[in-house]
């Protein structure tokens, strides 16, 4: 068997290959092949035409908008639609791009005026929009502006990708849209970056230049003294922004807005609401919490975003105790996207060339644009109102004979004789004819002379007014311009963006970034607030009136110290004094409006309160501590170093403590006043001190059922008073005013230890009990439950007289700051 023939793929006879084969020189291939590539880039895709400052892909979408009637006033559409139709007939590139450049339009945060109105998710700066088919658009009114008159001859068309179509070459661009939304862009070789400006600004520099064609760059930055960025935020330092004007390239630094603020009553945290231009809050957290994590930064506790639709951006970083805010801001300056450059390269196509521009030009090439599509609006407009004056000319002339005209008609054999006829017997022109003859004679119901000699009059105004423009270049300028001014009345909105010439002194040169260990002065008010504040000295006598609450204890301490709370279950409580608020030094004694409350600082028991601070020394007679029962004990310093609390008295059931002081020297009279009115005060030398475990010793007999209303110490030289106030046991504590009475001390002699002391307060009709006591050096000062001041009578009580109506209840009575104040 005869071997078989081996088999071809192809029909064609081997010699037909070679006809096929062409030599070409690879080089010369490739160096076509990229320049075509990177002339579509260039012309078709990355760059903007400066007239219209539009990317072909954006002008394609505003057409198609405009041509399928999205208006503003018009129900919204899904955006896969408007893709779907700008791709199937204008731009065959892909619908990701088409979306793409059509939720960029959308964005307030990318555009200074958008020009789509969206509905759905369109993204934030951080995050992608949804798909297309879920959301929906429609032209907003800016890029009502951008395409007004396009179907008047404004623009020049061309064929679309197949030659089915036609596509206008550039918008007539009513809105200054390059410089106002800006552009960015990377093409083959080059590139674009045009940052946005304020529209009422450019409006105004181009009406300026209307005017001035001659105008300097000094004159136009009048106007336009920098961008506006969508975002707002501030723009430091403005050479940068000087050079791009003149050159159309030049660099300026982007500063994210925020402030200092107290986020919680402890803490003082930085509150961004404004960002650089293209940078978002997720940009700037991730940022954070790396350079956190890589011990770069120190101070930051937290950071929330807070953001939301209603109150728009509110980034929100809480800053450590221990740290200056300020010093911190400044730092987050330095090393976050806070602060971020913008690089001006202007770079747009002119005349089909793309040209590096300045302000000046940039403006020049956009008035030149609108001064071509005034002019050609005008010839069109001018056109159809001509043609419209002609046909009522012809009407004019028929509607005088119209009985003969009509004869004239039904005696003619068809439409090209009555035609003819018309024109010999009334001299009318083709046009004029053939339109009285395709008029429906219903129509002829609604004209009358009078009707057709107004709208004539009309049109002649018209055309007058057109051919003015035309003839005039004056009054062209002044159309332009007016219309200029229109556009910023109607889409203007003020400036967003701060302008600094430069950043000033930076507050990190002159304020460290930690709180130094400085002297201060830590607070404890009768309403239970704390506070510090860094003046040292006690305020003198005049400042002791504040407007609110009354402070009962105060010591000297450093500001990364501790102090201790002295609390009436005989508990001392350490205290970090970087935790507490601090209120500004003053001359005055400090209003503790802005303390916090000390149970954010302190875990208390319910029915445990604080009587007072001391600081936290070895050093020193000790503190002195009175109880319910009577009990009085001294403490010898003693300091755990390695406890949060201790006890520094051993109670009894039942048993509570009712003032504990820090003594100054030892010397002072320990004083204790019971619910009966009776006062004992005796020297503290005569108390031994104890140990912690110490249960105390006797300090005032007390009568059956009566307890210690208040206890405390009082240096011997001092011009001391006493302020009691009576009530009824009866009543409920703070509804009743009782009486009031203000004594000097040394009415009252002084007793031995554990005696009943003697009467203080004379109780009337009603009256079983004393609901307050306080002794120390005048003039004291008294306050309410509101922390509102109460007036105190004069110091010239009785020893065992009666009191006079209070205004309300007190709560709380202190003496001068600088007594309270603990060694």
């Amino acid at each position: 068997m005869a071997p078989r023939p081996p088999r071809s793929n192809s029909t064609l006879p081997p010699d037909d290959f070679e006809e096929h084969i062409t030599d070409i020189d690879v080089g010369e291939e490739m160096r076509t092949s990229f320049l075509e590539y990177a002339y579509s880039v260039i012309y078709s895709r990355a760059l903007p035409d400066a007239r219209d400052g539009l990317k072909p892909v954006q002008r394609r979408i505003l057409y198609t908008m405009a041509d399928m009637g999205l208006r503003p006033d018009r129900g919204h559409v899904k955006s896969a639609r408007v893709v779907g139709e700008v791709m199937g007939r204008l731009h065959p590139h892909g619908d990701g791009a088409i979306y793409d450049a059509l939720v960029r339009m959308v964005q307030p945060w990318s555009l200074r005026v958008p020009l789509i109105d969206g509905h759905g998710n369109f993204g934030s700066p951080d995050d992608p929009p949804a798909a297309m088919r879920y959301t929906e658009c429609r032209m907003a009114p800016g890029a009502v502006a951008m395409t007004t008159s396009i179907d008047e001859d404004t623009v020049d068309f061309k064929p679309n990708y197949d030659s089915r179509e036609l596509e206008p070459s550039v918008l007539p661009a009513a809105l200054p849209n390059l410089i106002v939304n800006g552009a960015s862009g990377i093409a083959v070789g080059m590139a674009t970056n045009i940052a946005p400006h304020n529209l009422v600004e450019v409006v105004q520099a181009l009406r300026h230049l209307v005017t001035h064609p001659k105008a300097s760059l000094e004159d136009l930055m009048r106007f336009i003294p920098g961008p506006d960025l969508p975002t707002g935020g501030k723009i430091v330092g403005l050479d940068g922004v000087r050079d791009a004007y003149e050159t159309g390239r030049g660099t300026f630094r982007m500063r994210a807005t925020a402030r200092v603020e107290s986020v919680t009553s402890r803490r003082k945290g930085i509150v961004v609401t404004e960002l650089p231009y293209g940078v978002g809050p997720e940009r700037v957290i991730e940022r954070i919490k790396s350079l956190v994590q890589g011990k770069k930064l120190q101070g930051i506790s937290d950071v929330k975003d807070l953001t939301d639709r209603h109150k728009g951006l509110r980034l929100v970083i809480e800053v450590k105790n221990g740290f200056h805010p300020e010093a911190l801001l400044e730092q987050l300056y330095k090393l976050t996207p806070m602060e971020d450059t913008f690089g001006i390269n202007a770079v747009a196509l002119v005349d089909g060339q793309p040209r590096t521009l300045g302000l000046k030009e940039l403006l020049e090439v956009y008035l030149g644009h609108r001064f071509d599509v005034v002019r050609r609006r005008s010839v069109f407009r001018r056109g159809k109102a001509a043609d419209e004056l002609h046909l009522v000319q012809g009407l004019l002339i028929a509607i005088l004979d119209i009985d003969e005209v009509i004869q004239l008609i039904r005696t003619s054999d068809n439409a090209s004789i009555a035609k003819e006829r018309l024109i010999q017997v009334f001299d009318l022109s083709d046009l004029q004819a053939t339109y009285i003859l395709d008029m429906a004679l219903r129509r002829l119901t609604k004209f009358s002379q009078i009707e057709l000699d107004k709208r004539r009059e009309e049109l002649v105004a018209t055309i007058a007014a057109l051919d003015e423009i035309l003839g005039d270049d004056a009054r062209l300028r002044k159309v332009v311009s007016d219309e200029l001014a229109e556009v910023a009345k109607t889409y203007g909105t003020p400036r967003r963006t701060v302008l600094l010439a430069s950043a000033g002194q930076t507050v990190s040169a002159a304020v460290p970034l930690e709180v130094a260990d400085d002297p201060c002065l830590v607070y404890l008010s009768s309403s239970g607030l704390l506070a510090r504040t860094s003046d040292v000295e006690a305020p003198g006598e005049g400042g002791d009136r504040t407007k609110h609450d009354v402070l009962v204890a105060a010591v000297r301490t450093t500001a990364r110290g501790q102090v201790g709370v002295l609390t009436s279950q005989g508990r001392l409580v350490k205290l970090d004094v970087l935790d507490l608020p601090t209120l500004p030094a003053t001359a005055n004694a400090p209003h503790l409006q802005g303390g916090a409350p000390l149970s954010e600082f302190l875990p208390l028991d319910p029915d445990e309160r604080a009587l007072g601070l001391c600081a936290l020394t070895e050093d020193g007679p000790g503190l002195a501590l009175g109880t319910r029962d009577g009990v009085v004990k001294r403490v010898n310093p003693e300091l755990l170093a390695n406890k949060d609390s201790w006890e520094v008295i051993r109670l009894a059931d039942g048993d509570e403590v009712v003032g504990a002081v820090p003594l100054r020297t030892g010397d002072e009279e320990l004083c204790f006043v019971s619910s009966d009115a009776q006062l004992l005060h005796f020297p503290a030398g005569g108390v031994r001190p104890q140990g912690r475990s110490g249960g105390g010793i006797a300090g005032i007999r007390l009568a059956a059922g009566q307890r210690v209303v208040w206890f405390g110490a009082l240096a011997p030289e001092e011009d001391a008073v006493l302020v009691t106030a009576s009530g009824a046991s009866s009543a409920l504590p703070g509804t009743e005013p009782g009486s009031v009475k203000v004594t000097p001390f040394s009415e009252y002699p002084p007793k031995g230890r554990g005696t009943g002391g003697v009467r203080c307060h004379r109780f009337l009709k009603g009256e079983d009990t004393l609901v307050l006591a306080w002794a120390g050096r005048g003039p004291a000062r008294a306050a309410a439950a509101s922390g509102a001041a109460v007036d105190l009578p004069e110091a010239t009580g009785r020893r065992d007289g009666s009191g006079v109506p209070a205004a309300q209840p007190i709560l709380a009575v202190a003496g001068p700051v600088g007594t309270l104040l603990a060694p």
